[in-house]
């Protein structure tokens, strides 16, 4: 009897000593930008909290970006393997500086921007907007020329003010209409106490896009079972989002920090959750994207000027690692 508790004593030694992350592949994720509920921050919170990482054979690390394009810089250079970005800017990345970038999941299937001006203001519609100011953030987007073309408003018409990322230009005067991230600043806004109108490129027939996961080339082609692996994880991590979304929330203060606003983060996950829906995605899964989607997203930005030249998006974007409908591959 006491040879068998010695042996037994012996493979439980034995056993703890062989770490489970010794058999895992490491793989470092980067979100593009401080935390919060930005739907690809989620997916990747939520599966490492759940250990879907883990039972996917990973060992992910996750960091976050200040701002910029810090975590593109990563990401070429190697020293991050995923991270996330708006889809209009990665295309831009890819033509210039010429950046070998791929989304692996569109998990925004509308763009992240607004428009929105004070209810008080009598601005009732983008035809409204002539004659009044026009904010924008860094240079005027392709979004505010095309509202301005669909309802027949010459930009001539209106006078564009360069605002930065402070919303008081709109409640102090500034400007009569504020280019938002719709998922963060309206809630801010009306938290201050004002009520809006908002008004979005896609509503007006604009082919806009939002975040996806990005990785390169070089990982899309020499590491395909780790992308699958990811993408099959935090995939499963947004499922838990929408059908927990209390519980997801709590996952994300734990990222946030003491001082974070959790009904704040709450608007934020529920926004892009809706955004993240569409025909294809009801179709194929959440995350999917076509040819097509991305042709003409990249025509709108030619259009209007954002991209210095034409990019060929069949190498902009690959299916592959993304899982299926069911769960099932």
């Amino acid at each position: 009897m006491l040879r068998i508790s010695v042996v037994l004593g012996l493979l439980a030694v034995s056993c703890a000593g062989n770490t489970p992350s010794q058999d895992l592949t490491p793989v470092t994720f980067m979100a593009g930008f401080t935390p919060q509920a930005n739907l690809p921050f989620v997916g990747v919170y939520v599966a490492d909290s759940l250990g879907y990482f883990t039972e996917a054979g990973l060992d992910v690390t996750i960091e976050h970006s200040g701002g910029g394009s810090e975590h593109l810089q990563l990401l070429a250079a190697g020293e991050v393997d995923v991270t996330t970005q708006d889809a209009a800017v990665m295309l831009e990345r890819r033509a210039d500086p010429g950046l070998p970038l791929v989304s692996i999941g569109l998990i925004g299937q509308k763009g992240q921007q607004a428009f929105v001006a004070l209810e008080e203001s009598g601005i009732e519609a983008p035809s409204d907007w002539a004659g009044r100011t026009v904010g924008f953030k860094g240079t005027p987007p392709p979004d505010l020329f095309a509202i301005l073309d669909a309802v027949g408003v010459d930009a001539a018409d209106v006078e564009l003010v360069n605002v930065g990322f402070d919303p008081r230009a709109l409640t102090e005067g500034q400007v009569d209409v504020y280019p938002v991230f719709k998922s963060n600043e309206p809630d801010t806004l009306e938290g201050m106490g004002f009520d809006l109108n908002m008004w979005e490129a896609a509503d007006y027939g604009a082919p806009t896009l939002g975040l996806a996961y990005v990785a390169t080339e070089t990982m899309t082609s020499t590491e395909p079972e780790t992308l699958s692996a990811f993408m099959g994880a935090v995939i499963r991590g947004l499922r838990y989002a929408e059908e927990q979304p209390a519980e997801t929330i709590d996952i994300v203060m734990t990222h946030v920090g003491e001082g974070g606003d959790a009904e704040h983060q709450r608007f934020i996950l529920d926004t892009e959750l809706a955004d993240a829906h569409s025909a294809l995605t009801d179709t194929h899964g959440l995350g999917w994207q076509t040819t097509e989607q991305w042709q003409e997203l990249r025509d709108f930005l030619i259009t209007y000027g954002a991209l210095p030249e034409p990019v060929d998006v069949v190498d902009a974007f690959t299916t592959e690692f993304l899982p299926s409908l069911d769960g099932a591959g």
